[in-house]
């Protein structure tokens, strides 16, 4: 398995002003790998990770259990 580092603040400033998602970003890095994406801060210090599938399909399924943690989290918060 392939590893990548990220430093968070420098990708999410970089997908803002390319006006992409990070899925948008994950489905161009697919291919025959399994990747583990390691986010980081600006101290290099942990913050999560994801492990980027090899097929579309479950990029997409990622997705949308991302997408219905996410809303739940936020609803639970009002």
């Amino acid at each position: 398995m392939k590893k990548i580092t990220i430093k968070a603040n420098d990708f999410f400033e970089l997908l803002k002003l390319k006006g992409e998602s990070m899925w948008d970003i994950f489905a161009q890095l697919i291919d025959d790998e399994e990747k583990e994406i390691t986010f980081v801060n600006d101290k290099d210090e942990y913050l999560f990770h994801y492990i980027l599938p090899t097929t579309l399909e479950k990029l997409k399924e990622d997705k949308e259990l991302f997408s219905k943690e996410y809303a739940d989290k936020l609803s639970g918060l009002n």
